[in-house]
């Protein structure tokens, strides 16, 4: 029988798309009959949803049955909808007489997708009729009355529609026929209708056969035997008060609860009005749940109400009395909803592991949440704790998302444990709730963070190569390769030279090394640009400027710029021997290329021809006469004076100043004359010649800038004194003219002469030659001379002195 069916051409598939108020992308409705093998195709759900079939297995497609019992499967990989185990009717809609379906969910993810699904169960005649009894047995008293009732116990079918209960039919009919009513619930009830008068006399026990035929196809028919018992005359029946009795109990309602009191009325008297009630027709789920008081017609809660399984329990009760006679009621009870269930939670999809640049409105889970209950005792709502970055909304019917709110931040929060709690509208409410826990994951979000803004290093000069100046460090919220910095060199250059030669940095440890060894006196500071990058995706970096500082050495010895030093000639002073006390005879100008206190000068006379003669400035490098010249004074004077920096330890350098004590010039000249007297003849006369023109042009030109220097000396000493050694070029010092601090004076105006003499002083020449701005006797030691006196002469040795004296 069931093969058959399985073969029926009259299966149909039908989709029907529609929009779900709740959300559903859309619903299908396939129909089949009961009892198929299990693999029978149901439907092509791909194609009744328009779907591409690989969309099935790309967004791995599962069914969801909200009871947890799955009838039909899914083959993903043909888009089929296929039975998965027998399906019985009457076992999954038991006492339902209308359409048996049932619903599922079908999911698909990335993105979600929802689409339900009802299978309605077609009913097969597979039951055939079957009457609660073996045997009736009816007794009819001889009194009763062509045209009199007597109910009889219907039959049961599980089937519906054609395939339930559709007529029955008696035999023999010589005294009773049949009559069928219909009543609420559209079953068919069924009464014996006596025809012709009984003779108990006659006959005492008469039987028949009742027949109970469905309308399958082919028909199947159930039977009983009747068995009669004529009884002596009884010709009132018992009345019940009204035909149908209803009322409403709460589901909670305690077993053993009366709930309510059928009554019946015979007008008969003594044993023939004795009434006793019966459940009529009452199914065995029936009797679970409530009893009877024969004698009283009271009725008792025996079982346990379940408004979900069931809201209207019916029945009917039987009042029979002794003669046989009887009546029937109808006892509707309606089952009202308490709220006796929790909300229940089922988790359909969750990612526990969230970036921390999630956008908001990014889906971490997707609950179904389901409450047996009605009205407002079932519905629900989900709701988390406000103060987290997540919200929970409802997008379809029963189904919640859980969703981010706003921005994460993982360096903030690493961890979220979200509880979901559901709510029902119960007085008082009922809950459930479920823990998620979501790890949030981190992205390279934040750049390397210098301690310090700027970094000041300080290096002494004439460091070592490879010598640690500073330590950076950076820090990154970030974790594992996002935090992970590596230190670099920035791009520049110092001078037209990068800044790479100068410093190298160790990429892990940030430490920067000098490259080279430092000279205050050609660098003292440069700066250089550290970038820190961490080790994301992409890189994120900071800069950091670092001022490097080179501090000065005491390495430079002081330089003497005047008085001159040279190998070729006697640079002397001429003192008048009336000078008084503190005459400034000389000023010794140095300088040293370092800074700070290794810059600091201080003069001495390291010795003296006279030291009780003169003495000199600590501070100003001053020659003063501590004393009156006199006669016995040697004109000849030599002063050594030596200059001290204040360094640790100290460097110094001696300058030697060469003085004349004499009020006139031939008495200088006889006195220095013996600097020459010892030098060589030199045979090309000449080139000499030549020289001392170029001589003399040179000191021409020295005497104008000479003369320049002196007005512009004031504005140019910080310049002189202060600026770096490395670029300080060496150029000769020409002091100004020295005022007479004593009151004598000294002399402003300033003549050169050229002296040229033999060794026969009778043949000795001067010569004056013009005004000149240096108060300076300048001897030149070059050697000796000789100049021709006149053509095809005796060439005579000459000495030539250039002599430049102070004159009033």
């Amino acid at each position: 029988m069931r093969g058959h069916h399985l073969g029926f051409a009259w299966t149909t598939v039908f989709a029907l798309f529609i929009l779900y108020f709740g959300g559903v992308a859309g619903q299908v409705r396939y129909s089949v009959p009961e009892e198929m093998a299990p693999g029978s195709f149901v439907g092509d759900i791909a194609k009744d949803l328009g779907l591409d079939a690989r969309r099935l297995v790309t967004g791995k497609a599962q069914i969801f049955s909200k009871n947890g019992r799955e009838y039909v499967d899914l083959d993903r990989e043909r888009g089929h909808i296929v039975i998965k185990e027998r399906i019985d009717r009457e076992l999954l809609c038991a006492g339902a007489m209308s359409a048996c379906s049932f619903s599922f969910e079908v999911i698909l993810e990335n993105p979600i997708e929802l689409y339900r699904v009802t299978i309605e169960i077609l009913d097969v005649n597979d039951n055939s009729p079957v009457f609660p009894k073996n045997e009736i047995v009816i007794e009819i008293s001889e009194s009763a009355t062509p045209g009199a009732r007597f109910t009889l116990e219907n039959a049961v079918d599980p089937d519906v529609g054609l395939n339930g209960l559709q007529s029955y039919s008696v035999h023999p009919t010589d005294h009773f026929t049949l009559k069928k009513q219909t009543r609420s619930g559209s079953s068919k009830n069924v009464e014996l209708l006596l025809q012709t008068p009984l003779d108990r006399e006659k006959q005492e026990h008469m039987y028949l056969t009742l027949t109970a035929v469905d309308g399958g196809n082919p028909k199947r028919s159930g039977t009983v035997k009747i068995h009669i018992v004529i009884l002596d005359a009884n010709d009132n029946a018992p009345v019940f008060t009204q035909d149908s009795c209803k009322i409403s109990v709460p589901e909670n309602t305690a077993k053993g609860t009366l709930l309510v009191t059928v009554n019946a009325t015979d007008a008969d008297t003594d044993s023939n009005a004795r009434i006793q009630y019966y459940f009529e027709h009452a199914t065995a789920f029936i009797k679970e749940l409530f009893s009877i008081n024969a004698s009283t017609g009271e009725i008792t809660l025996i079982g346990g109400l379940d408004f979900e399984k069931s809201s209207i329990q019916e029945f009917s009760v039987q009042a029979k009395d002794r003669g046989g006679l009887s009546d029937s009621a109808d006892v509707i009870i309606e089952v009202t909803d308490v709220n006796d269930n929790a909300p229940v939670m089922a988790l359909m999809s969750y990612s526990n592991v969230l970036p921390e640049n999630a956008p908001p409105g990014t889906v971490i889970a997707m609950i179904n949440v389901q409450d047996d209950d009605s009205e407002e005792n079932g519905k629900v709502t989900c709701s988390i704790d406000s103060s987290l970055p997540f919200k929970i909304k409802s997008s379809l019917t029963d189904y919640y998302s859980l969703v981010t709110d706003s921005e994460l931040d993982r360096e903030q929060i690493s961890m979220y444990n979200i509880t979901v709690t559901a709510k029902d509208g119960g007085n008082p409410p009922q809950s459930s709730s479920k823990t998620l826990s979501v790890k949030i994951s981190d992205i390279n979000d934040h750049a390397p963070v210098f301690e310090h803004e700027t970094y000041d290093a300080f290096i002494m000069e004439n460091n070592s190569p490879s010598l640690s100046i500073l330590a950076l460090r950076a820090s990154d919220a970030d974790l594992g390769p996002n935090a992970r910095i590596s230190y670099f060199i920035g791009e520049s250059d110092f001078r037209g030279t990068p800044v790479s030669s100068l410093v190298s940095i160790n990429s892990e440890s940030g430490v920067i090394y000098a490259t080279k060894s430092f000279d205050y006196e050609q660098v003292k500071s440069f700066s250089i640009n550290i970038k820190a990058q961490d080790g994301g995706s992409p890189p994120l970096s900071s800069n950091v400027t670092v001022n490097v500082f080179i501090q000065d050495q005491n390495d430079n010895a002081p330089q003497i710029l005047y008085p001159v030093q040279s190998g070729g000639s006697a640079v002397a002073e001429i003192v008048p021997r009336s000078a008084d006390v503190g005459y400034l005879v000389s000023k010794v100008v140095a300088v040293d290329v370092d800074s700070g206190q290794n810059a600091w000068l201080s003069y001495k006379l390291l010795k003296s021809t006279d030291r009780a003669l003169f003495e000199i400035g600590a501070q100003n490098g001053e020659i003063r006469t501590i004393r009156q010249v006199t006669d016995k004074d040697a004109v000849k004077q030599k002063v050594t004076v030596i200059v001290e920096d204040n360094g640790q330890p100290s460097r110094s350098a001696t300058v030697n100043v060469n003085v004349a004590l004499a009020d006139s010039f031939p008495e200088v000249l006889s006195e220095f004359s013996d600097f020459t007297h010892d030098k060589e003849y030199n045979d090309n006369l000449t080139f000499y010649l030549v020289l001392a023109l170029a001589v003399v042009s040179f000191l021409f030109i020295v005497s104008i800038i000479a003369i320049l220097s002196v007005k512009c000396y004031r504005w140019r000493r910080e310049r002189m004194f202060y600026k770096s050694g490395a670029n300080l070029p060496v150029i000769p010092y020409y002091p100004p003219l020295y005022a007479d601090v004593g009151g004598t004076g000294t002399l402003k105006h300033m003549y050169n002469y050229e002296l040229c003499g033999t060794t026969d002083s009778r043949k000795s020449d001067m010569k004056y030659v013009r005004p000149c701005s240096q108060s300076v006797l300048n001897v030149d030691l070059s050697g000796t001379r000789t100049v021709p006196r006149q053509s095809n002469a005796v060439e005579d040795s000459v000495d030539c002195l250039e002599v430049r004296l102070h004159s009033t």
